[in-house]
């Protein structure tokens, strides 16, 4: 190994001697996650939609998927996810400086921080969402790091929360497949610059030109795809609403398998560290395929790959918090491991993260 895990974060970065490029440097204090009780399984599909289980874990990995009740809120689980990560990381609500959430299925069209940030008692914390899709919590965590990096704040909750059956067709097997809901938050702390930044490198990706292969289009009042503002009278005491979800799976696996080891190189090289160096690949959890493949040609072997993709499905921004969350609390990630993640999805947009857990 070039640096093991667990020795000075800051000399894991490739920087001049003597020269420290922040104010503070970043510790993961804790994690936690959430999920609804209701399940339902690859047999519960077979009675909507054509299809089996056979054919859905051979091309997915995903045996069942948890998705929200009737009366159930997202915000409710990512106050649940948030609280134990807080919890874990021995962070007093009223400590938090700043809460983001990562979200594309909010339930206030304007975001859900607040109302998370509500629930916990933060009452000091300022609190926002990010909407980047399956890469949100990585974008978030890199932010969140940025804050803490300038010196701005010294605590910062970092929570992924996707409620993505609000937006699948469930009478289209290609995408009621793969979906489920889902909550898991981390907490960010500051520690002396002079004993590094445990966030050791990271890297963000767009491709605005791949939007068409995975998007959830606004429909208008009349519930179609729209390009400009309705001002027919009346417009306004309309029900707006969005479309289900639109896949092209093949497109979205083609660029996935090549984006994702090309952004966590680009993470890697930020630092002295090898492939060979990583731990544990945390990546969005979309389909076992592409866990598969991504790390074949990353170089990571499947033993290193952390998944539980069969349990949950594609929990959009809550997949990586959630698989960071079971891999710590069952012992596979160890203080001083270093963890490769990556997000990837709609946008498109891809994310790495690479860092030491605490």
């Amino acid at each position: 190994r070039s640096v093991a895990a667990g020795e000075n974060a800051a000399s894991a970065r490739m920087t001049n001697p003597g020269e420290i490029p922040w104010q503070a440097g970043v510790r993961l204090l804790g994690c936690g996650s959430s999920t609804p009780d209701k399940v339902v399984t690859n047999r519960d599909l077979e009675s909507m939609v054509e299809t089996d289980d056979a054919w859905i874990t051979s091309r997915t990995g995903i045996r069942e998927r948890r998705v929200l009740g009737e009366d159930e809120l997202l915000s409710s689980h990512a106050s649940v996810a948030a609280q134990r990560a807080l919890d874990g990381a021995g962070v007093k609500p009223e400590e938090v400086d700043l809460i983001l959430m990562a979200t594309s299925t909010a339930d206030d069209i304007f975001g859900s921080a607040c109302q998370v940030q509500a629930a916990l008692g933060a009452e000091r914390a300022a609190a926002f969402d990010i909407t980047a899709a399956c890469s949100g919590f990585v974008v978030s965590l890199i932010t969140g790091a940025q804050f803490i990096r300038s010196g701005a704040y010294a605590k910062v909750l970092v929570i992924g929360a996707d409620a993505m059956s609000r937006f699948v067709d469930w009478g289209d097997r290609n995408t009621c497949i793969l979906f489920g809901d889902g909550c898991g938050a981390a907490v960010l702390g500051a520690q002396d610059p002079q004993e590094g930044c445990n966030l050791l490198g990271f890297a963000i990706d767009s491709n605005g030109n791949g939007r068409k292969f995975l998007n959830v289009q606004y429909g208008g009042p009349s519930g179609r795809a729209v390009t400009g503002t309705c001002t027919d009278a009346g417009a306004g005491s309309r029900h707006s609403a969005y479309s289900n979800i639109s896949m092209s799976g093949q497109d979205v696996f083609k660029w996935a398998v090549r984006a994702v080891p090309s952004v966590v190189l680009k993470s890697l090289e930020q630092t002295v560290l090898t492939v060979d160096d990583i731990d544990w690949l945390v990546l969005h959890q979309a389909n076992q395929r592409i866990l598969s493949s991504a790390g074949q040609r990353l170089g990571v072997p499947p033993e290193k790959i952390i998944s539980n993709i069969g349990d949950y499905g594609n929990t959009s921004a809550a997949s990586i918090p959630l698989a960071l969350d079971e891999a710590v609390k069952s012992g596979k990630i160890k203080s001083g491991d270093v963890i490769a993640t990556a997000g990837f999805g709609a946008g498109l947009t891809c994310a790495s993260a690479l860092f030491y857990w605490d």
